[in-house]
């Protein structure tokens, strides 16, 4: 088959590949270890005394790396005061917004698969309408939909690859991929397996006119809690994509251009391995963090008790209000009395900016920092 970049690719072959890639030894290998390591995650995150504190934690670092992929940057320091409900609308950047929009995307589509117990249509174009905050759908078959170089690329703006395109093409394939997912018995590959050729798939077909990467990143991290390989969608996988973006790109055009689906998937299980050691450690050092942190905190403070350690360690800023209701204190007063024992037992520390008032966890924020 030739490949011509500037005509739409209609010819994206359906899946599963036509290679049997799981016969590979090199892949088997990579595929064991890649496994162990996201066993490993899996029983460690099982430890977490709240299973959704890492909300605002680990999976708001997948969310600000993974928009980084796209170009789109911002500050952790704007992140952790937008998450602690400290800015207002108005004050807080696109980009910001952006990460924002993709945690959100994140945590809606772990929802809808724990109520439809699969990867749909719905969850798919739920993602993307939560990450580009629209009402649209999957590309229209007259949108002329070409993917460029960047501008801060060798030949910037030349088209690399033009997606499927035309009367139900994109939905075809589509379907095609939700059913390779999901149908175990007609398709009884490895789940990671499935999730590396599943990615290349979804970028192959471009299914939106925007937002294809982003959208691709989170449904990588629901399959994987689909198929019971992790309890929440906190892996912090584009971290290595973002590191080896360039291998990423090239492998993914691999495929495409001569159907090298080895490299890719080496690549992928990878990214997967590495990524997992890298979320185990981090939800270890939390762990330990916290148990150090309430061992302290019951020494020095007679209100301090699990419940309070774990609000302090669901975000890295915390607002007064979100400590007082719950230890059911309205008295602003004795708030400001509470938070300067926190800031004594050097809990938290204090900062300004113009005239909002932040608290701190230090300690969660150098963990997070790795």
């Amino acid at each position: 088959m030739t490949y011509d970049r500037t005509r739409p690719f209609n010819d994206l072959p359906l899946l599963p590949p036509s290679e049997n890639v799981e016969d590979d030894i090199d892949i088997l290998k990579k595929l064991v270890t890649a496994s162990r390591a996201l066993a490993t995650t899996d029983s460690s995150l099982h430890r977490l005394p709240n299973p959704t504190m890492l909300i605002n934690t680990i999976a708001l670092q997948e969310a600000q790396t993974s928009t980084a992929i796209e170009n789109i940057f911002t500050t952790e320091d704007e992140l952790y005061k937008a998450v602690a409900d400290t800015l207002r609308e108005e004050n807080i950047k696109p980009a910001t917004k952006e990460v924002l929009r993709y945690r959100e995307a994140l945590w809606e589509g772990y929802k809808l698969i724990l109520v439809s117990g699969k990867i749909d249509k719905e969850c798919i174009i739920s993602t993307f309408r939560q990450i580009k905050n629209t009402t649209a759908g999957f590309r229209p078959p007259q949108s002329l939909t070409v993917i460029r170089r960047g501008q801060s690329e060798f030949r910037s703006s030349e088209i690399v690859y033009t997606p499927p395109r035309g009367e139900g093409i994109v939905e075809q394939k589509i379907d095609n991929l939700i059913e390779y997912l999901n149908d175990d018995i007609k398709y009884p590959s490895d789940p990671l397996i499935k999730m590396c050729i599943a990615h290349y798939q979804f970028e192959a077909i471009h299914p939106f006119s925007d937002g294809n990467g982003r959208t691709g990143r989170i449904l990588n991290l629901l399959y994987l809690v689909n198929k019971d390989l992790l309890p929440q969608p906190v892996l912090y996988l584009s971290k290595y994509i973002i590191l080896n973006k360039d291998d990423y790109y090239y492998h993914l055009g691999a495929v495409t251009q001569r159907n090298s689906w080895k490299p890719w998937l080496l690549y992928m299980l990878d990214a997967v391995e590495k990524t997992a050691a890298l979320t185990n450690q981090l939800v270890i050092s939390i762990l330990n963090q916290m148990e150090a942190t309430l061992i302290h905190g019951k020494s020095k403070i007679k209100w301090y008790n699990k419940e309070i350690n774990e609000a302090i360690f669901s975000q890295p800023y915390i607002r007064p209000k979100f400590i007082g209701d719950l230890l059911k204190v309205t008295s602003r007063t004795t708030l400001t009395k509470y938070f300067k024992e926190l800031e004594d037992a050097k809990i938290l520390s204090v900062t300004k900016d113009g005239r909002e008032i932040f608290y701190i966890n230090d300690d969660l924020i150098q963990i997070l920092k790795g």
